[in-house]
């Protein structure tokens, strides 16, 4: 186990943070994720990890259709609202504005710099986390910006404990 240098390392990196959105059968998922990464340039492909023990796993299972909302340094309020409510508890589209996108995925029109994305493979390999697979389908930005990173939102207790897992 890496222990203490993993925990290092990791802390060190100071991930940027993003919203994922999903929906399927008629139920939208939307929640913080700082688990995601380019993982190919012909074709474009990203990745995104989600937790078991959230409600938008539970939708993501389910849909082929994601969006990657990425939070810039101002977006705080929005990390909060997505990161440290549940999506059972609390329906937190009625306090954001959005639109429908392909498939009825929720874009965040307060997010402008955003990736539409079609999955192609999932991966469960046994960790509280799914590594989502996904082709880009579009790609929208208002230019460069500074990220929110994750020492920035590290006050936000998450809506779900790491360890639980919910019923699917």
């Amino acid at each position: 186990m890496g222990g203490e240098a993993f925990d290092s390392i990791i802390g060190s990196v100071d991930p940027p943070l993003v919203v994922v959105t999903t929906a399927a059968q008629g139920e939208r998922g939307g929640c913080v994720v700082g688990f995601h990464a380019q993982s190919g340039i012909a074709p474009e492909r990203y990745c995104l990890w989600l937790s078991k023990a959230n409600h938008t796993y539970r939708v993501g299972l389910r849909a082929t259709t994601f969006a990657v909302h990425f939070l810039t340094a101002d977006d705080l309020p929005l990390a909060e609202l997505f990161g440290g409510h549940s999506g059972e508890e609390l329906d937190k589209f009625a306090r954001t504005a959005w639109t429908a996108g392909p498939d009825g995925v929720p874009l965040l029109e307060d997010l402008p710099h955003r990736l539409e994305l079609r999955r192609v493979a999932l991966l469960d390999e046994g960790s509280d986390h799914v590594c989502v697979t996904t082709e880009v389908v579009a790609a929208h930005s208002t230019g460069r910006f500074e990220p929110l990173r994750l020492s920035a939102a590290a006050h936000v207790q998450p809506g779900h404990d790491a360890q639980e897992r919910a019923p699917l």
